[in-house]
């Protein structure tokens, strides 16, 4: 029985340049080389793929993803392709294969950061794919974000012993962890963390995303559930980092999967504040890109999914990000009015309940940071916001601890450019060299999308002493501008995107 023409399938292959019999080939040849020299494809069964909407057996999917992978430079899963996993036959597929079934997280998570690592390893950049629409992710996953995740089976007990999913055998080299095992993971997310804020994601991507997939692999082990729920934590928090250190370095349709991965593997865990976190995430690189509606949508559900259980830090930070997009949409007033709520949010924490690790970054520097920001950014609209946001740029660089060179930079650009709407063209070149200083030692190509935009406001200022020599001196400090989209899809030019947060 067959469901139609494979759309997705269909797309991707004229993107290849294949022919169907080509196609077959290289499924033959492929299979042979993994291990399965019986397969034999043919140009007909191909056309029953993409014409007629046939899935075929196991193990073509993983090898036709494999093969799509490395043909358009960008990760591509089972589930680009069209079709659906082992067991989800009945299934309906949401927008983009989203949400994906509480059992499939594991193999997902391990799949694509396979796939990711391979294209590091073969030099290849870029994405391939558009970025899921905002408001497209936000219906797909409203109702799945609010109801409680599947039990865990009741084979785990504490301190019972861990047991392999046969299913999953097939596909990883899994091996159980225990208590001191686990420690050292959450140790090493905060080292990845701390780097990366002090760095940029350049550097470390890719140890980042070899830790996750080894991380995929141990969570094909039903451990007993508080060492479960802890690996689930561990894979949330890498897949978030994995996604800012791709969005930091402009892979954005990558990003955006490691932030939607990051929201299921932390419900996995019962953590709905680190899910709402991390659709977060998906919504500031949206502002990013020039897609503030986007963003809007995205923060609703990222504020509904967190729950009762996010602490008032949590939903100051939320809210930061939520005025952020109002200031790129021009809405001043609407921005002062969810700035302030963030403000009583902020104070109102008491500081009796810890932050999880998540969020001890987000500290009063972040907040003022993040006001600035927004500030800065609704100065584009109204000349008269860029007074206010010299004011919080300058509290935030104060506050500013060590270990947050990124931060700083961008807390100095925020000032900078401020200084320049405010017609103060002096104290903004001062402030722009401070940030010259530090920013060749970053890995972040957000630091170089805010000089940029940095440097389209000295224009009129180029007559001015000093500031031509400015000019020069950022022209020699940026990069070539990247080719844009680098999504196979039109995008705006990013528009003071980035946070002053991890």
């Amino acid at each position: 029985m067959t469901k139609g023409p494979n759309t997705r399938l269909a797309d991707l292959f004229g993107l290849t340049g294949w022919s169907k019999g080509e196609l077959a080939r290289r499924v033959n040849r492929r299979a042979a080389a993994m291990g399965h020299p019986q397969l034999a494809t043919d140009t007909s069964r191909v056309r029953r793929w993409i014409d007629m909407g046939e899935t075929p057996r196991d193990p073509v999917p993983k090898v036709l993803a494999t093969l799509f992978t490395e043909r358009l430079g960008r990760v591509v899963t089972i589930e680009d392709l069209g079709f659906g996993r082992s067991g989800q036959a009945g299934r309906r597929q949401a927008v983009h294969g989203l949400p994906w079934a509480p059992e499939q997280t594991a193999a997902v998570l391990t799949e694509f950061t396979g796939m990711d690592l391979m294209l590091n390893r073969r030099g290849l950049v870029g994405a391939g794919a558009a970025l899921t629409a905002g408001s497209a992710l936000s219906s797909a996953m409203d109702e799945w974000l609010r109801t409680d995740p599947s039990p865990l089976p009741r084979a785990h007990r504490p301190g019972g012993p861990a047991t392999a999913d046969p299913v999953s055998l097939d596909r990883y080299e899994a091996v159980p962890v225990g208590t001191q095992e686990v420690g050292a993971l959450e140790h090493s997310v905060e080292v990845f963390r701390a780097w990366d804020a002090a760095r940029g994601g350049g550097l470390q991507r890719k140890a980042v995303v070899g830790q996750l997939n080894e991380v995929g692999g141990m969570l094909a082990y039903r451990h007993p559930p508080h060492i479960q729920r802890r690996l689930w934590g561990v894979a949330a928090n890498l897949s978030v980092l994995a996604g800012w250190m791709s969005h930091d370095v402009g892979l954005e349709p990558t990003a955006q999967k490691y932030f939607v991965i990051a929201a299921h593997a932390a419900r996995e865990g019962g953590d709905r504040p680190r899910a709402g976190e991390a659709l977060s995430r998906a919504a500031r690189q949206m502002v990013h890109l020039g897609r503030p509606d986007e963003a809007l949508d995205l923060m609703k559900l990222a504020e509904s999914g967190c729950g009762d259980e996010a602490l008032p830090r949590t939903r100051a930070m939320l809210r930061t990000i939520e005025a952020w997009a109002q200031a790129s949409m021009g809405r001043g007033q609407a921005m002062r009015r969810t700035l302030g709520e963030a403000e009583e949010l902020f104070v109102s924490d008491r500081g009796d309940v810890p932050p999880p690790s998540w969020m001890q970054m987000f500290d009063e520097a972040d907040l003022h940071g993040m006001q600035a920001l927004a500030y800065r950014t609704l100065a584009e609209h109204d000349p008269s916001a860029a007074r206010t946001a010299e004011r919080h740029a300058k509290e935030a660089l104060r506050l500013r601890g060590s270990g947050r060179e990124r931060s700083k930079i961008f807390d100095y650009i925020s000032l900078a450019s401020a200084c320049f709407i405010a017609d103060d063209p002096e104290q903004a070149d001062r402030y722009a060299r401070l940030a010259l200083v530090s920013i060749g030692s970053t890995s972040s190509h957000r630091t170089w999308d805010r000089l940029r935009e940095m440097y389209r406001l000295t224009a009129r200022y180029a007559g001015y002493s000093g500031i031509g020599d400015l000019r020069e001196e950022i022209e020699l400090a940026l990069p070539a501008a990247p080719k844009r989209p680098r999504d196979g899809a039109p995008v705006p030019a990013p528009r003071w995107g980035g946070t002053a947060t991890l």
